[in-house]
Order: C-alpha cells, then sequence, then structure tokens
C-alpha cells in the first residue's frame, strides 16, 4: 500500500490561536515606564491597584501622590483609590509614612518600589556569620525590639480613636485606625461634622459582640458615604417678601401742614371739614 499523502502542510506551532492575544509592538523611543510582570500579572492585588501603581510608578520624582491629588486625577474617588493604595502597601509596592515639618506641617512620605522582591532581598543580610578566630568566646546575642507602629494623627485618626468611649466594643488597633483615616477623611472633606460621623459609625449597632469591628466601620464609611455638595446654592421656590415704600410727604393745600401721600392736595383734616361743611 502506497504511503497517504496529506494534502495541507502541518500547523506552524508560532500561528497564535483564534481569540488570543497578538502583540503588535514598537520601541518607545522616549517617555516610557518599565513595569515588571511580577505588578502587571500579579494574582492578589485587584486590577484598580495595579493600574495605580503603574501609574504612581510612572510619576517624576518629587511628584505628590496624596490621596486627594490622586482623587483629583481619575475619577474612581477618594475611597476607592485609599483601598487600592493599602492593598499596595501590603504587598511592598508603596510604603507612606507621616512626619512633622520643622513649621509643624504633618505630610505623608510616599515611597514606590518598582520590585518589591528584590528590594526585599537586597535590604536582607547574609545568615553566613563571620569567622571567628580559634579559641573565641562566642559574641553575646543582642536581642533587638522590632520599631513600634507610629501613632495615628490628624482629625480623623482621633475620631476613630475615640469610638471605644461610647462603645467599648469599637476598639480598633493603630493599624485598623490608619487603614480606616482616609476614609473618615473623605467624609469630612464634604462638609459632614465630626459629630455626625460619629452618629453614623456607633448608632444601629448588632447586639452581640462584634467579631471585627473594624471591617463594620470600614463598610459603613464606604457604603454610607454622602454626595458632596452642589457648587451653587439652590434657587428659592417660594418667592421673596418685598418691603412696602414709603409714600413722600406733601403740604396740605388748605393748612399747610405736612401729611403723607402719593399725590398732592389736602389732608384728612381739611378734607373732612369740607365733607362736613357741604
Amino acid at each position: 500500500m502506497a504511503d497517504q499523502q496529506l494534502s495541507a502542510p502541518p500547523r506552524p506551532q508560532s500561528e497564535v490561536p483564534a481569540g488570543g492575544i497578538r502583540h503588535e509592538n514598537r520601541r518607545h523611543p522616549d517617555r516610557y515606564t518599565v513595569i515588571g510582570n511580577h505588578l502587571a500579572q500579579h494574582r492578589e492585588l485587584s486590577l484598580m491597584a495595579i493600574g495605580l501603581a503603574a501609574h504612581i510608578q510612572s510619576l517624576p520624582r518629587g511628584a505628590s501622590a496624596t490621596i486627594k491629588t490622586l482623587a483629583a486625577r481619575f475619577p474612581e474617588g477618594e475611597v476607592r483609590i485609599a483601598a487600592a493604595l493599602r492593598e499596595l502597601e501590603a504587598k511592598g509596592y508603596i510604603s507612606r509614612t507621616r512626619e512633622r515639618l520643622p513649621s509643624g506641617r504633618v505630610v505623608t512620605r510616599t515611597v514606590s518600589y518598582n520590585n518589591p522582591q528584590a528590594t526585599k532581598c537586597s535590604s536582607t543580610p547574609s545568615n553566613r556569620a563571620p569567622r571567628e578566630p580559634a579559641g573565641a568566646p562566642p559574641p553575646p546575642r543582642q536581642r533587638t525590639t522590632p520599631p513600634a507602629p507610629p501613632e495615628p494623627e490628624g482629625p480623623a485618626a482621633a475620631l476613630l480613636a475615640d469610638l471605644r468611649r461610647h462603645d467599648p466594643r469599637l476598639l480598633l488597633a493603630t493599624r485598623d485606625v490608619h487603614r480606616l483615616a482616609p476614609a473618615v477623611t473623605a467624609w469630612l472633606d464634604r462638609g459632614i461634622a465630626p459629630e455626625a460621623v460619629r452618629r453614623t459609625l456607633t448608632t444601629g449597632l448588632p447586639a452581640e459582640q462584634l467579631r471585627n469591628p473594624a471591617a463594620l466601620l470600614s463598610h459603613r464609611l464606604t457604603e454610607l458615604l454622602p454626595p458632596p455638595l452642589p457648587t451653587t446654592p439652590p434657587r428659592p421656590t417660594t418667592p421673596q417678601h418685598t418691603t412696602p415704600t414709603t409714600a413722600p410727604l406733601q403740604n396740605c393745600d388748605g393748612c399747610d401742614r405736612a401729611f403723607r401721600s402719593p399725590t398732592p392736595g389736602k389732608c384728612r383734616s381739611c378734607r373732612d371739614a369740607t365733607q362736613e361743611a357741604a
């Protein structure tokens, strides 16, 4: 039997499957940023956080990356941007610290890491101990105490830390106060009084023990955020009251006394006397 001859050549290995991605890449001569696949294809970061990290890595040194600045640049709003920044902090792509300037003003310092794993490995000391000379006593080991987290500052942090005075179940850790403070700041920036924010967070709580008070507060701050005030005040719906005008002074044609009337003539006394004479 003769060998079977195939009429079509085999499918090339480099052919893109139907429906797959096809890249048309061109070299960027300038104004570009290198983003690692560990960020672009991160399994545990939201798409919002990945995009925000790429934007922050493209900013020049010294540019502002605060929640207010980013919210003015993008349409997502302060609450979603604050949540994305917390994701990036948890994965090591950014770090934020609050510092007080000599003038007394408190600013936020933001550091962006384009490769957190490489930064972590380079900052980790080697596990190999230096070789000691023969017969030398072993060096004493010093116990190191990890640095305490910075105390939360500002009106939003003070409001959150004070919640336990109103309900002991709302006892928050320092890291929870840091995490929830941007959401409270969003309320205060929209003109909501601190007492109104506190009332929203403490009214109508479940009667049983709160397993995760921080999660409950985060849900209320996100879902109950009021809209911003309109830029122009509403027009009044009721007509405004007009002040009645006062009639001018006239000299009476009969007694020459002054009286108020829109037209010249006689005063009331002279008019009454004329009618009685008639």
